[in-house]
Parts: structure tokens; C-alpha cells; sequence
């Protein structure tokens, strides 16, 4: 089978069981052929979704014998602090961010908080400023990175 026809019923098969699938790579690494998925959802991914993907995912690549030669698959998700699309922050409300900026804002380049809100043209990130909660609005254009961050 074709790589990219691989790619494209992990894709789906992914997609079936709520996850997208974010990187796909088949590469020799320290000897050994690794096929390397990371995959991605809103809600956060624990070591146990993993376990259960991977599992799932091991018996799909049983059925489909995709590939003729040994290797190793490998299952992971973007992480605990996975890059945000501007796009798609609507889903992550109330959810800690880290925010940096193209422009400062009240002296500040980088932000951390809540994501409270999302419009068109802005979000509102609730911070802590001195043991105290305060709303800060955000220009979306003035963004140039967000994630999800730890708090």
C-alpha cells in the first residue's frame, strides 16, 4: 500500500474515533522503521486515551497489512501545551492559555490566563494581577502565538 493512501485511511479512521490526525511519518530511526502518528482533539488527551488509541490503531494496521517490512508504531498527541489555531479558539473557552503578542499590550508581550471569550475580532483573557482576577481584551490580529498552557 501506497503511504499516502495509508495516511489517508488513518486519517479516517482516526477521524472515526474523534481524534485528527496531525503529523503522519514513516522513517527509519536508529535502525528501526517507526510509524510515527500525533494526533489531536479539544478535550485534553491522557496517557490512557493514548494507550486505548494505540491499541485500537495496532489492530486496524493488523487488518489492513499495510506495510510488509517490521516497524514500530508509534502513538502521541501534540501535548499539554499544544498550539492553538486562531480559528478554532472558540473551543477552548475556559481553558488556560499563554498568549503572545506582535504588539505589547499595557507594557506586556506574553499572557497567561483564562480564555473567557471569543469574537470576530478579539478575545478576553481573564489574568491574575496581584492575587486578583481582571478581564484584558486582546486584539485577534495581534496575536502571533497561542497555546494551551499549564496552570
Amino acid at each position: 500500500m501506497e503511504l499516502d493512501e495509508l495516511k489517508s485511511k488513518l486519517t479516517e479512521f482516526t477521524w472515526e474515533l474523534g481524534y485528527t490526525l496531525s503529523e503522519f511519518s514513516y522513517k527509519k530511526r536508529n535502525g528501526e522503521m517507526i510509524l510515527s502518528l500525533v494526533v489531536d482533539r479539544v478535550e485534553p488527551i491522557d496517557l490512557d486515551a493514548i494507550t486505548e488509541l494505540s491499541e485500537k490503531i495496532s489492530l486496524y494496521l493488523d487488518e489492513l497489512d499495510p506495510i510488509s517490512e517490521g516497524y514500530t508504531l508509534d502513538v502521541s498527541s501534540l501535548g499539554a501545551e499544544k498550539p492553538l489555531k486562531k480559528e478554532e479558539l472558540s473551543l477552548y473557552t475556559d481553558r488556560y492559555v499563554n498568549v503572545h503578542l506582535t504588539n505589547p499590550v499595557n507594557g506586556e508581550n506574553i499572557y497567561e490566563g483564562t480564555l473567557k471569550s471569543v469574537t470576530e475580532t478579539d478575545i478576553i483573557l481573564t489574568i491574575k494581577i496581584k492575587s486578583k482576577d481582571k478581564d484584558l481584551s486582546l486584539a485577534l490580529d495581534n496575536i502571533s502565538k497561542i497555546r494551551l498552557a499549564v496552570n
